[in-house]
């Protein structure tokens, strides 16, 4: 009857309980973006009454982060499908030998849960070249590589069709489906199932009820639907869902790309992202019907600008992996948490009893080039970290501290003493570095507090203190504003605020980045005592 309902476009909104767990008078209703991180080329499927939410992650790592939901609005970072980018070009993914993969790797892919065996599968190409495959029991587990296909399945959508055969969606323009074999280790066909007039990518492929859907996008305005009722290779017709629908929050882009989900009661919501440069592409969300002739559509162009009741009773899950105090009590890092690139593992570790100490792994002048960055994503529309570091076991030449990680960015750090604003870092073509930026304030630290044998690693504790500030709204100043305390209360501002830009060839918004690398050699260490990162300004 639930879908029933959605064929005849019937909205029906639903009781919720209030955050206090009391049932309410009224319907709470939520408004997008739904997460304002940078969770971008998302795929959303539901298991029973837990959704999950897989995204690309570019040439971070771990890659392709997972998070999961019990009512579409409130999530959480529960794990990775891919533990350590094990691609083709391993020392270009480890930033070994003058290598480096920034705007490679996880692009738009896949993950779905396939009954039959109760495992969850991750597909995806990387490098316009291999597809590979990762699968696990448990999506918080530990998730290993089950497959690895000589063909591109460029931007793919999975599925697992009603007699377990596994589909991949996939092309530009031209749009394909393969057929795979069982354990997904193979093709075994693959037949086109559309010709394009004008350029369509990020597939997403769904049996509802033996009608076959495709949803693609036209980037970056509009979201197709391809439909066939004559089974999973066509004939395909093709009908728009969204026409650049305005999202609601002032200078950004169109709402587009994404998928589609039901509920346990049969209702049904479109989630595309929203570009939201500089902090990246936000997760959004709409209601949807089934019109007469079974095609997905909004109630309305512009209803992801409107709020709208929860799909279901809201369930306020831990904010503990999206923003809140992070003492690094280990054994491992949050799921929140991504390296740069694949890490030096042998370079961290964490203190007792927390703590993580981040020794330096590289000896260049260039932070781009520096392995075991740690990054945060951003939380908008504005939000302020703050860490503190124990320096005490620096050697000469030696920068650590907290950065606006981007390829155009700045950061704020401690060198031989002495605390710096550096700016206007940035990559060009290839994504290789044309700028180390420039030094723009600086003060020392105090004597009186500078331990004794700083610079060859003495025993004494010295902490300093770092803040940044971020507003990564598209309409606000854009500005990031770095601060220093030598006692953890009182901060100061150091230089003036960085303009972040807001182009998306890097793709990938910016990002807290927290960093320790050498100029002069190795050896030296700082300890991250704790991360702390709050909506709004500190």
């Amino acid at each position: 009857m639930a879908f029933l309902r959605t064929l005849l476009g019937l909205a029906v909104g639903a009781v919720v309980i209030s955050a206090q767990g009391d049932t309410a008078n009224t319907t709470a209703t939520y408004t997008n973006p739904i997460l304002w991180e940078d969770l971008a080329d998302l795929d959303v499927f539901r298991v029973n009454d837990t959704y999950y939410y897989s995204a690309d992650s570019f040439a971070f790592s771990p890659g392709a982060p997972i998070l999961k939901s019990y009512d579409l609005v409130n999530w959480e970072f529960i794990g990775h499908s891919i533990p350590t980018l094990n691609f083709s070009d391993p020392t270009a993914y480890s930033l070994e030998d003058g290598q480096q993969a920034y705007v490679r790797g996880v692009w738009a892919s896949s993950m779905r849960y396939r009954p039959s065996n109760g495992k969850f599968y991750w597909i995806g190409c990387v490098d316009f070249n291999q597809s590979y495959i990762y699968s696990a029991s448990d999506p918080t587990g530990e998730w290993t590589q089950t497959g690895q296909i000589a063909t591109c399945y460029y931007d793919c959508g999975l599925l697992f069709d009603d007699d377990d055969t596994p589909y991949v969606a996939y092309g530009n323009t031209n749009i394909s489906i393969a057929t795979l074999n069982s354990d997904l280790t193979a093709q075994v066909s693959t037949t086109r199932i559309f010709n394009g007039t004008f350029y369509i990518e990020g597939s997403r492929l769904y049996n509802i009820n033996g009608t076959y859907y495709v949803l693609n996008t036209q980037p970056a305005s509009r979201e197709w639907t391809l439909k066939s009722s004559g089974g999973i290779f066509g004939p395909y017709e093709q009908q728009i869902l969204a026409d650049r629908p305005p999202s609601g929050t002032p200078g950004s882009g169109y709402p587009h790309q994404g998928g589609i989900v039901d509920t346990p009661e049969g209702d049904w919501y479109y989630m595309p992202f929203i570009d939201d440069y500089p902090g990246g592409r936000v997760p959004a969300l709409t209601p949807i019907y089934f019109d007469s002739d079974g095609w997905p559509r909004l109630p309305s162009n512009d209803s992801i600008a409107l709020p709208h009741p929860y799909p279901q009773p809201p369930v306020h899950l831990s904010t503990s992996t999206l923003y809140g105090l992070d003492n690094f009590t280990g054994p491992s890092l949050g799921p929140q948490w991504e390296w740069n690139h694949n890490p030096n593992t042998t370079a961290y570790s964490f203190a007792d009893p927390h703590g993580l100490i981040l020794h330096t792994a590289t000896v260049t002048p260039d932070l781009f080039r520096a392995r075991n960055t740690l990054t945060h994503r951003i939380l908008g529309p504005n939000s302020t970290a703050t860490i503190e570091l124990d320096i005490s076991r620096m050697r000469r030449g030696d920068k650590a501290g907290l950065a606006l990680f981007r390829d155009n960015m700045a950061y704020i750090g401690v060198q031989d003493g002495v605390v710096c604003l550096q700016r206007n870092l940035s990559l060009g073509a290839g994504w290789n570095t044309i700028s180390d930026g420039y030094e723009e304030a600086s003060v020392a630290i105090p004597k009186a507090t500078t331990p004794p044998g700083y610079y060859g690693g003495g025993r004494a504790k010295q902490s300093v203190w770092f803040r940044l500030h971020a507003d990564i709204a598209p309409a606000s100043d854009l500005l990031g504003t770095f601060y220093y305390s030598f006692d953890g209360h009182d901060f100061t501002q150091l230089g003036t605020p960085y303009l972040m830009d807001t182009t998306y060839f890097f793709f990938m918004g910016y990002r807290f980045g927290l960093f320790n690398f050498a100029t002069e050699e190795l050896g030296g260490s700082v300890e991250v005592k704790s991360f702390d990162m709050v909506p709004g300004m500190a």
